[in-house]
């Protein structure tokens, strides 16, 4: 096998830990002796032990590791966090060489704990299949270099462009594995947003129901605090964020963010301050245009179906690089990337 085999089986190994193990990265660890997997592990839930910790303990024989490789999706951490560092326990155990995806981003890492590894004599080298440990941890990375969460626009639209009819009803434009498959990345990421017409007409609970997962952070946008408290999104299940130009009373899952301007960029900045790096912005047509107007999105899922309304609200309208298009039963889904984000 090759050092691009070895890193993909970490980076699939990583991606176990989707949606368990924000705000860190996703970090998967392959430990090689002799061209044979000995040990392997990932990082399994914020707060736990990281990937080369599990990794090594999966070890039977811990004398190999003096001659092993040791491959891991992202730079071993050099400082004390929630756990100690790894870049510390590779040393301590003498490994022969570490091969590493992709570079830390955070300024507590960011080349020190590649720097320790190699001021220890183990020989380091960096860079193998970077650019699919980038889309990996895109949430990731983009919080630390872009100072926001990483932002996914989704919404379903009818064959002849719109989203709602006039009245603001909405149910039911695509099919129910469309809407499935919404629910799984729901589970995926930190948190999912609606404006204020879209919490008052559809009465969305905004949880993960039809996928096994957890519930994303709740975010609506009510610039005056005018929504009915009796609505689903404040029954206190979930955690939710009201973003509004009043003054709320917070209380238990329940916070209220006043901000001066209700803007994509001013709204963003609050919810990197709350440690959240991906959002879904799921609505209305309004909300979703403010955020492609702003040049703030990352991603657009865009489920198309056959079904028409004539006349009604219409569809945000989007430039983006078109990255996947696939058939979900007689739904279309195009998934763009933002290229000028």
């Amino acid at each position: 096998m090759t050092d691009q085999q070895f890193m993909q089986r970490a980076l699939d190994l990583a991606t176990l830990g989707m949606g368990q193990v924000s705000p860190n990265p996703m970090v998967g660890c392959v430990i090689v002796h002799n061209e044979q997997i000995i040990g392997e592990g990932y990082h399994r839930a914020y707060g736990g032990p990281h990937a080369e910790v599990n990794a090594v303990a999966d070890v039977t024989d811990k004398e190999l590791l003096k001659e092993s490789t040791v491959y891991v999706t992202l730079e071993p951490c050099s400082h004390f966090g929630k756990t100690p560092p790894c870049a510390d326990l590779l040393v301590r155990h003498q490994v022969k060489k570490v091969v590493v995806c992709n570079e830390d981003p955070n300024p507590l890492v960011s080349g020190t704990g590649i720097k320790k590894l190699r001021d220890s004599g183990i020989e380091v080298e960096v860079g193998i299949l970077a650019n699919k440990g980038d889309e990996l941890n895109k949430r990731f990375f983009t919080s630390f270099i872009k100072k926001r969460p990483y932002v996914i626009l989704k919404w379903a639209q009818t064959a002849d462009g719109f989203v709602a009819r006039e009245n603001f009803d909405s149910k039911w434009i695509s099919n129910q594995y469309s809407r499935q498959l919404v629910h799984k990345w729901r589970s995926e990421e930190d948190a999912i947003l609606v404006g204020k017409n879209t919490a008052l007409y559809d009465n969305p609970a905004l949880t993960t129901r039809d996928w096994d997962g957890k519930n994303p952070i709740r975010i609506i946008l009510d610039r005056k605090l005018e929504l009915n408290p009796e609505l689903n999104l404040f029954d206190g299940r979930v955690k939710t964020l009201v973003f509004t130009e009043a003054t709320g009373q917070s209380k238990e899952n329940l916070e209220y963010i006043q901000v001066d301007q209700m803007t994509p960029g001013v709204i963003l900045a609050e919810l990197h301050k709350h440690n959240i790096t991906s959002v879904i912005v799921e609505g209305g047509s309004q909300t979703l245009q403010s955020f492609i107007a702003a040049n703030l999105w990352d991603e657009a899922r865009v489920f198309i179906s056959q079904n028409t309304f004539v006349t009604g609200i219409a569809a945000p309208t989007i430039k983006g690089e078109l990255i996947t298009e696939q058939d979900v039963l007689e739904d279309q889904l195009y998934i763009y990337k933002n290229s000028n984000g």
